[in-house]
Parts: C-alpha cells; sequence; structure tokens
C-alpha cells in the first residue's frame, strides 16, 4: 500500500476512535446516573445523607426531551472543555450544510457581549456563494464585559472553527453564556475542537442541548412538521434560559434548524415577525441579558420545493409554534420556579398601553410573590396596572382568574368568594386576565412566579 494511502487510513482511524470514545462517555454518563440513584436508594435505607443534586423544575415536561426530527444538513458534537463546570459538557458544536440560509436576532443591550456584535456583524456581511456555515456555543462564561480581551476571544474561537472545518471566518457564529465580566479562557475550547470535529453527527441535537445549560434544570427542545409541495419540510430548535429573562429582541441562546427551501431574506422577515409574540413575551426576572441570540437556519435539503404561497404561511404557523413553545419552556424552568402564569390583557387603548400593562403584572415581585404563596391577593394586580403607565381607569376595569370574575366596575365582584380564587392559584399553570375597557388592543405575556429558591440560585451562581 502507498504511503499516501497509509496516511489516509490512519486519519479515518483516528476519526473513527474519536467518535466511539464520544458514544462510549455517553454510555457510561448513563450508566453513572442509574449507579447514583441506586446508591441513593441504599444510603436511605441506612440513614446516609447525600449531597443533593440540582432539583428539576416541578413544571418541566414530563416525558423529557422530545424525540426530534433530523434536520437534513446539520451535525451536532458536544464536549468538556472544563470552563467553569467540572465533568460536564460545556461546548457544542454546530456544522451546516453549503447553501445554508442563517437569520438572527439578538439582544439589544447596550453591555452586549462580544460574540453577539460579531454575530450581527457577520449576518450583515455578503456571504459567500454556497458557503456552508458553523455555531459554537460555551456555558460557564458569557465573555461579556471583557473589552478587547473579549473581541480576541471570538476571533480565536470562530477562527479556530473555520480552521477546522474549512469553512469562511465570515460564516462561523458563536456564544457564550454564564458569568459576566471574566476573560473567556477561549484556549480550552480551541483545545477541544479537534474532538468535537470528528465526533460530529445528526442526531446529537439533545446532547448540544445539554452542554449550553448554566442554571438550567432541564435541557429544551421542540419541533414541528409540514408537508410541502413535493415532500415534508421539517424544523427543530432548542434552547437554553433560566434566569435573567427579560428578552428585548429574542431570548437567551435558542437554536432552530430547517430543510426548508428558502432566502436569507425571507428567512430573517419570518423570524422578525414571529419573535415579539413568542420570546419577547417572556419574563422571569425582568433582566435582559447581554448575550440573547437566536439563530435560525435553513439547509434547504428538504425534497419539498422553496417555500410560497399557502405552503409559506403553514411553514411560518409552524415556526411560530416551535418558537412558542421553546419561550414557555424557558418560563417552566425559571429559576425557582413552581407555577407558569399568563398574564392575558384585553381592551387598553394602545399595543403599547397593554404592553405596559401586562409586563407592570408579570415583573412585580408582589403579584409574582402572592402567586407562590398561592395568595389571590388581586389588589397587587390592580396596583400594578396603575404604575405601569398606561392609560386605565378605575371604573372601566375586570381583573379574573381563570374565568372567575374578581373585579369589575371599579369594585370587587360582589359574587366573587376567595376561595374561589385561592383554588385557581393552587394550579400549576394560573390564567390572569385583565380587561382595560378603553380600546380594542391587547397583549399576552408569560411569567413564573417567584420563590426563595431564585434567591439562593443567584446569590451563589459565581460563588
Amino acid at each position: 500500500m502507498a504511503k499516501t494511502d497509509w496516511k489516509a487510513e490512519a486519519k479515518t482511524l483516528k476519526k473513527k476512535l474519536r467518535k466511539l470514545k464520544s458514544q462510549v462517555t455517553d454510555a457510561v454518563s448513563e450508566v453513572a446516573e442509574e449507579v447514583r440513584e441506586e446508591v441513593a436508594e441504599v444510603a436511605g435505607k441506612i440513614g446516609v445523607k447525600l449531597k443533593q443534586a440540582k432539583p428539576v423544575s416541578p413544571l418541566a415536561p414530563k416525558d423529557g426531551f422530545p424525540k426530534l426530527p433530523l434536520i437534513k444538513g446539520v451535525e451536532f458534537s458536544a464536549a468538556e472543555a472544563g470552563i467553569k463546570y467540572a465533568n460536564r459538557k460545556d461546548v457544542m458544536l454546530i456544522r451546516l450544510a453549503p447553501g445554508t440560509a442563517v437569520a438572527g436576532v439578538f439582544t439589544r443591550s447596550s453591555t452586549r457581549s462580544g460574540c453577539v456584535r460579531d454575530c450581527q456583524e457577520k449576518l450583515a456581511a455578503k456571504v459567500p456563494p454556497g458557503a456552508g456555515a458553523a455555531i459554537i456555543v460555551n456555558s460557564g462564561n458569557s465573555n461579556a464585559f471583557t473589552g478587547k480581551l473579549g473581541d480576541e476571544a471570538v476571533a480565536a474561537v470562530t477562527g479556530g472553527v473555520a480552521a477546522a472545518l474549512d469553512l469562511p471566518a465570515s460564516r462561523v457564529f458563536s456564544s457564550s453564556t454564564g458569568v459576566i465580566g471574566e476573560p473567556l479562557p477561549h484556549e480550552k475550547i480551541t483545545a477541544v475542537l479537534p474532538d468535537l470535529v470528528a465526533t460530529l453527527r445528526d442526531d446529537a441535537i439533545e446532547m448540544a442541548a445539554h452542554a449550553m445549560m448554566t442554571t438550567d434544570t432541564f435541557p429544551k427542545g421542540a419541533s414541528a412538521t409540514i408537508e410541502g409541495e413535493g415532500g415534508p419540510i421539517h424544523i427543530a430548535g432548542i434552547a437554553k434560559g433560566s434566569g435573567m429573562i427579560a428578552p428585548d429582541m429574542a431570548t437567551m441562546l435558542v437554536y432552530i434548524f430547517t430543510d426548508a427551501k428558502t432566502t436569507p431574506a425571507a428567512l430573517q422577515k419570518m423570524l422578525s415577525r414571529n419573535v415579539d409574540a413568542t420570546f419577547n413575551s417572556i419574563t422571569v426576572d425582568s433582566d435582559t441579558s447581554t448575550s440573547d441570540t437566536l439563530l435560525l437556519a435553513a439547509t434547504g435539503q428538504s425534497a419539498a420545493a422553496p417555500l410560497k404561497g399557502a405552503v409559506a404561511k403553514a411553514f411560518e404557523a409552524a415556526l411560530h409554534g416551535v418558537m412558542q413553545d421553546l419561550a414557555l419552556q424557558v418560563i417552566r424552568d425559571g429559576e425557582g420556579a413552581t407555577k407558569l402564569v399568563e398574564v392575558h390583557v384585553t381592551g387598553a387603548a394602545t399595543d403599547a398601553d397593554a404592553a405596559k400593562a401586562a409586563f407592570a403584572i408579570a415583573n412585580s415581585p408582589l403579584v409574582k410573590t402572592a402567586v407562590a404563596g398561592q395568595d389571590p391577593n388581586w389588589g397587587r394586580i390592580v396596583a400594578a396596572i396603575g404604575k405601569s403607565g398606561a392609560q386605565a381607569d378605575r371604573d372601566r376595569l375586570t381583573i379574573r382568574f381563570g374565568d372567575v370574575v374578581v373585579a369589575k366596575n371599579g369594585w370587587r365582584n360582589p359574587a366573587y368568594r376567595e376561595e374561589d380564587g385561592a383554588e385557581h392559584f393552587r394550579k400549576d399553570e394560573i390564567l390572569i386576565r385583565v380587561d382595560m375597557g378603553l380600546g380594542r388592543a391587547s397583549r399576552r405575556v408569560w411569567t413564573c412566579d417567584l420563590t426563595s429558591r431564585y434567591i439562593e440560585i443567584n446569590a451563589d451562581y459565581r460563588s
């Protein structure tokens, strides 16, 4: 066999070995989890107290991470870089096939991270014909408020990925999430790039979702499939988010993929049209992150014809559904959350007023703690509306908990019973409805309750 053939064979074997190593690591992790459960059971029987693992949100999907469709032209991998967390995957890589269209929305924070600014610049630039793309994400460090060092870290990471995947640097997008103000040890990320590249596969999206978690208690995924002209069109997305949630564009870190055939401009329009009613309508704590990023990628590898007409409308509706699902999963995983709360304001004079009133209620610590305590204190909702800045008339307000009319015509509803309100507040999902009685504008927003667990998580976050 020629010398060059031996080199090629050795390279192939190394690649297979790295992939096998990743598969073995995943299998060992599953066995370790089973062993931990058995040890905990035995410890309980003999009275030994073990350190408790991070509790999973009681609002988490009961069936765990959903089975998502494979998106042709998208591959995932994850690795342990040791940026902040020990013995867990904290970096993930996504490779997108040549010809993929990419769109994005980002935080409008004036202190946004270097990663965000870099992504914005790259999406605004001209795309090389037929170019592929990649996304690399790390958890544990947000690379925000790190000045020139932060920009150098972004360049080092995206440049390393570009070289490893033979891509233009302008087509490598990065995201970082975690502690603000600490330099990103980018050399730890570039050190694991060989393993990340060697273990890319199309069925590893759940592993990628795990790798970008910080205070999240469960990975988040959602999908949809529609019938196109000539074949099915698939959508699959993953999200990361639990605290510092009051998006001003999209939310936290979200990556959505589809095999639809479309243009970057059309993709961007659909994304921008649907972001306000989904990701921009959730709040955990009224704080907007410096790193919020949502990237939407279309590989164009479905057998279906390019999006147009009724199929395009159906696709956009399905995309909206995936975005809404992911957004609500973020709220279900709000730090310390035990209740999912929908605030629905109707009858406002303007759209802006509807939003002001809805978010004033959703962000009120007094309302959120009342929900946590299952106390139907509707006076706190009245107070939140009054401070919101929205046009309001006491004598036209109507407040409901679900279908229970609590107050109307400027006064407590004579038929309202406190036990009816309390019964509604005992549910896992609570609906607060307010009609302003002034116009036709409305807004729905979603939040969660505020518990002592939120304080514990955030008091210990850096230490």
